[in-house]
């Protein structure tokens, strides 16, 4: 069904993996897409295969932000959707081993290119009357991933700034939320990893299934959620634990708003 019709969406990372999916499902629902991507001539690819329109853009300099909003606002008009999915890991498991280059760039891309992109787009989705963004984040947010410490470290950091931020977006009617997938059959698993996982059963994920999910999130209602990929299972939002909070005698009617907001009540 073109549900999106007339609707406009920017997907980064959109040359290969998650975002070629994800920009593929956006399109066949009716929506006009911007597929962002650092690799110009997959960019290209897939935007030709589906119509869209493609950018040439790091998404961890502020400075190229500018020019994709500008290219969905020159060719569309608008933007009213936006999977900012672009993401890259280290592969160094040893902390001591980590070069200056590999963390800079994981934070650059992970972190960088969604605080960058919620800023830029958020006064166009405002244009809009509203609109609906989801980051990529991981399973390596939501668990203790040892395999790459730092990939896990700029992925809680997008699942954080996904919680903080959705209430203030909410107000401008703008959805907010983070995918949690877990290990997804994309070009960021080596041969050699794949064949391991393959071999010993493990289930990789499509990344149409995450796809799937994404274009759920962009056209629900919730906001402010990290939703949890795994194979064979429905996506599911993730529960965080209350943190107890800390307990005075007759401490709420002296703190002030945004104490009470985090002071533990039970």
């Amino acid at each position: 069904m073109a549900v999106l019709t007339d609707k406009v969406a920017i997907v980064t990372g959109g040359g290969s993996g998650i975002g070629a999916a994800s920009a593929a499902r956006l399109a066949q629902a009716g929506a006009s897409v911007v597929v962002v991507d650092r690799d110009e001539a997959s960019a290209g690819e897939v935007a030709d295969r589906l119509g869209g329109f493609a950018v040439a853009a790091d998404v961890s300099r502020s400075d190229q932000w500018g020019s994709i909003a500008d290219a969905a606002i020159s060719r569309y008009g608008g933007v009213d959707l936006a999977h900012l999915n672009a993401g890259v890991s280290t592969g160094e498991p040893d902390i001591t081993l980590l070069t200056d280059e590999q963390y800079r760039r994981a934070v650059g891309v992970n972190v960088d290119g969604v605080v960058f992109g919620i800023r830029a787009l958020v006064p166009l989705l405002r244009q809009r009357g509203g609109g609906s963004l989801v980051a990529t984040a991981s399973l390596a947010a939501l668990i203790g991933y040892s395999p790459d410490p730092i990939y896990g470290l700029t992925k809680s950091a997008v699942v954080g700034l996904v919680r903080a931020l959705a209430p203030q977006l909410a107000e401008q009617h703008i959805t907010l939320n983070a995918i949690c997938p877990s290990l997804v059959d994309t070009n960021m698993l080596d041969e050699t990893m794949r064949g391991e996982l393959k071999g010993s059963g493990f289930p990789l994920i499509e990344p149409e299934t995450v796809a799937e999910a994404v274009f759920q999130c962009l056209l629900g209602e919730d906001t402010g959620q990290a939703m949890v990929i795994q194979a064979g299972r429905e996506p599911l939002a993730y529960r965080f634990a209350r943190p107890p909070g800390p307990r005075a005698e007759g401490a709420e009617g002296k703190l002030p708003p945004a104490a009470l907001a985090a002071h533990d009540q039970g």
